[in-house]
């Protein structure tokens, strides 16, 4: 059976499914969490890191698993710039989720301070996967400045709503050409599958796993979704009828 591992910027990752790391109760529910998910991506708000702290955040997160520095807190392109740059000046890697949301209530994504972001850092060599609306236009905009992904929102930042987005993340899934990865508002491991269903190439979970009753379990069922929601959409899912359709023949039998 050939590969069906995820590449990003010529990286080759076995899992699909990509963990925050804000509001897990301890370090230790974390690491438990990241074992359980199985994922090899987790992002970390630059703002969360503290070398000096007894028990900084990623000493929680394996050295096999890939750090992508979130610029979350950032309100327009410069600010998000200056965090990039302090990351890699802090030996982190140059993979980047760049996020400028200076929109308080929704934390919505802003395009163009976004846009203008990516394109400065994509120029000074950072692997750019940033959180944008769901737009298909600002989605292909930002493929063609470089970035190795995008990543819209499902729906509003830990509201748990699923994929409100729905109609624009399939247009968006059908016109990229690099992967698209649904972030922010997977609330439950159904909103998961149903996204790897409609053939987004991963997605990214934080609040629906940080703020279970059990991390690591809640991590282990958005696994098994993430898994299962691939496997139907490569097996290719049967098309929508507008009525009903027998499953076994009419004629043909007693006869």
């Amino acid at each position: 059976m050939p590969s069906d591992d995820l590449v990003i910027a010529g990286r080759h990752f076995g899992s699909r499914l990509f963990v925050g790391t804000g509001k897990f109760p301890s370090n230790g529910h974390l690491r438990s969490a990241i074992d359980a998910s199985g994922t090899e991506m987790v992002t970390v708000a630059l703002r969360r890191i503290d070398p000096s702290a007894a028990e900084d955040i990623l000493d929680a997160i394996p050295e096999s698993v890939l750090v992508l520095t979130n610029t979350s807190g950032a309100v327009d392109a410069g600010e998000a710039v200056r965090l990039a740059r302090l990351a890699r000046a802090a030996g982190l890697p140059d993979w980047i989720k760049l996020e400028i949301t200076p929109e308080p209530r929704y934390l919505l994504p802003d395009p163009v301070e976004t846009l203008a972001a990516a394109e400065q850092l994509v120029a000074e060599g950072f692997t750019v996967l940033p959180y944008c609306p769901a737009d298909p236009i600002l989605c292909k905009r930002l493929e063609e400045v470089g970035c190795a992904t995008v990543m819209p929102l499902g729906s509003w930042i830990g509201s748990n709503q699923g994929l409100r987005t729905r109609g624009a993340l399939e247009i968006i899934v059908e016109q990229a050409l690099v992967p698209v990865v649904v972030d922010a508002g997977i609330g439950a491991p159904s909103h998961a599958a149903e996204a790897m269903e409609l053939g987004a190439a991963a997605v990214l979970v934080n609040t629906a796993i940080g703020t279970a009753a059990d991390p690591a379990a809640m991590a282990a069922a958005f696994r098994l979704a993430v898994e299962a929601g691939r496997g139907g959409y490569l097996a290719g899912l049967p098309a929508v009828g507008p009525g009903a359709s027998a499953s076994s023949p009419l004629t043909g039998f007693l006869s």
